[in-house]
């Protein structure tokens, strides 16, 4: 009697087990079918990627990279030009009074000073360029990815990077990056204004 009742038990596990198989594997179908309908109050963003992969942000990181290669030029050309002239200086130092090599020599630093200087704004100003680019980015695509949320059905949109684990289908940096290509282009019309 024991044996037949553990193997009713068997089989009731059995029965369950390949229902619950059945199941899992009708919804993952059907998954795949909604995944595009996916409802979900929260919605996750990588701004990171969405600003560097999206034209606007290729625009303004490409500008300011010239920018900054061509500061980077200038900064060379400066220091050989400094350095010729402090090797002209020092070759001069024999033949000049101690008074004269002096105030040369103070000129000089003054003028490197001077030169560092304005070297070092013209780096803060790409600096802030860089940020007030990312400004402009997400000031322009605010309204958009706030399109996207309220198409979602959602009611936020949290950056990917503050959270330790989700579910994949709730990201929308790819839908984003579309629509703010689409809708942005490269953002030299927002540039402009």
């Amino acid at each position: 009697m024991r044996l037949a009742v553990l193997l009713r038990h068997c089989l009731a596990g059995v029965a369950l087990a390949i229902a619950v198989a059945n199941g899992t594997a009708a919804q993952q179908a059907d998954a795949g079918q909604e995944a595009s309908a996916l409802r979900s109050p929260v919605l996750l963003i990588d701004p990171e990627r969405l600003f560097q992969e999206s034209l606007f942000g290729q625009r303004v990181l490409d500008e300011l990279r010239a920018e900054s290669e061509a500061l980077a030029a200038e900064n060379r050309r400066i220091e050989a030009d400094l350095t010729e002239e402090e090797r002209s200086l020092t070759e001069r130092r024999p033949t000049m009074e101690a008074e004269a090599f002096r105030q040369a020599a103070d000129a000089f630093d003054a003028k490197v000073q001077d030169i560092r200087r304005a070297q070092d704004a013209k780096e803060k100003a790409l600096q802030n360029a860089v940020t007030e680019g990312r400004e402009a980015f997400f000031a322009a695509a605010q309204n958009i990815i706030g399109q996207l949320m309220v198409d979602a059905g959602s009611v936020v949109v949290l950056d990917r990077r503050s959270v330790f684990l989700s579910v994949g289908a709730i990201d929308i940096t790819d839908s984003a990056l579309e629509t703010v290509n689409a809708t942005l282009g490269s953002g030299e019309e927002t540039a402009a204004q």
